[in-house]
């Protein structure tokens, strides 16, 4: 495929809706051309939807601003105008669910950053870099909905994109058990320190939904397609605890690992840097040139230095160490609005392209 595919938008006024427009306006594969959001948005020109809401460090162009707003839920109106979408709207998961298939079964490919459709069994749910062959579950998805062209993939919670990155390389030597506390940005609540003065000088620690996720998804990432669904893994056993701290952007994770077959300290260095997937393969946009990077030094990563590295689209990992319980422990971090959210959905739409899922 050498043209640009007609790309919408929909939840376009959302913080993750706003990123997508950072990412894909001017991009080599996608074109956007429609931008949809709630009803109180639609008719309304992008600038003036987004007034005094953009939350965004760049701007975006005169041809964006001033592109209609669609409503998200008219989706034959939708439908004249792309080819395929990025879903990132804020409704219950009942609602975005129903949204999401019924874009599907028009014929559209959804590339959702929501978590209603990650639990379906025939829904891939990727890390590029890591789970790309669960791109093959798309065609059970397709006869089930009925569909020639239409499907829905989906990214996982921002939350593990820091450690599921640094413990699958690892994977060989059999983990038995992980505990993993993650650090939380704000913007992870779609927040800014204005709209979220509580959390200056303070750290809270509870975010609802998120530790379930945070245990549960690693599984199916590293599971197997089985006669036309995803079958997650039985292990390892994965503790997690969340945490909202006060930091604009970056969720950072400190871990700690047991083995079947202990490696040393130089094995598992080795294995963070080799690690690549078909994305780095493919050069694709988006695609960080070194996926996971470890720093020697004993202060690194700290999410205000190293959050943007590669483009936001890295994983950096540090303080390799013997732990007194388990074999290891490590401090890890990805940036959530982009390789957590906006951008790995980016990427993934980039990875459909180049292997035809949507010609």
């Amino acid at each position: 495929m050498n043209r640009k595919l007609r790309t919408g938008i929909i939840g376009a006024t959302g913080m993750v809706g706003q990123r997508f427009i950072t990412l894909l306006d001017n991009h080599p594969y996608f074109e956007i051309t429609a931008l949809a959001a709630s009803a109180s948005s639609s008719g309304k020109t992008y600038r003036d939807a987004v007034s005094g809401r953009w939350k965004m460090h760049v701007g975006f162009s005169d041809r964006i601003g001033s592109m209609n707003v669609l409503d998200a839920s008219d989706i034959e109106g939708v439908k004249e105008h792309v080819d395929i979408v990025f879903c990132a709207v804020d409704m219950s998961k009942d609602e975005i669910k129903k949204l999401e298939e019924e874009y599907a079964r028009a014929e559209i490919p959804v590339i959702s950053n929501n978590s209603a459709n990650r639990w379906t069994e025939d829904v891939p749910m990727i890390i590029p870099e890591i789970n790309a062959a669960h791109f093959d579950v798309i065609e059970a998805q397709k006869k089930r909905l009925g569909t020639k062209r239409g499907f829905i993939t989906t990214k996982p919670n921002c939350s593990i994109q820091s450690y599921v990155p640094a413990l699958t390389p690892l994977l060989s030597y059999g983990i038995k058990a992980v505990v993993a506390t993650t650090f939380q940005a704000i913007s992870g609540a779609g927040k800014t320190f204005e709209t979220m003065p509580e959390i200056i000088d303070n750290v809270i620690p509870f975010i609802s939904g998120e530790e379930e996720k945070s245990e549960k998804e690693p599984l199916k990432i590293w599971g197997k397609v089985m006669d036309g669904r995803i079958i997650p893994v039985d292990s390892p056993v994965i503790s997690a605890q969340c945490i909202r701290v006060p930091v604009t952007n970056g969720h950072l994770a400190a871990v700690s690992v047991s083995f079947e077959r202990k490696p040393s300290k130089e094995d598992i260095i080795k294995a963070w840097s080799e690690f690549r997937g078909e994305p780095q393969e493919l050069g694709l946009p988006h695609a960080p040139k070194q996926f996971i990077t470890y720093f020697e030094e004993p202060n690194r990563p700290q999410s205000g230095l190293d959050r943007n590295i590669y483009g936001g689209m890295g994983i950096t990992v540090g303080r390799l160490r013997e732990d007194n319980i388990f074999d290891f422990k490590f401090v890890c971090l990805s940036h959530n609005t982009l390789r957590g959210a906006a951008g790995g959905a980016v990427e993934t739409a980039e990875l459909l392209y180049k292997k035809g899922y949507f010609d």
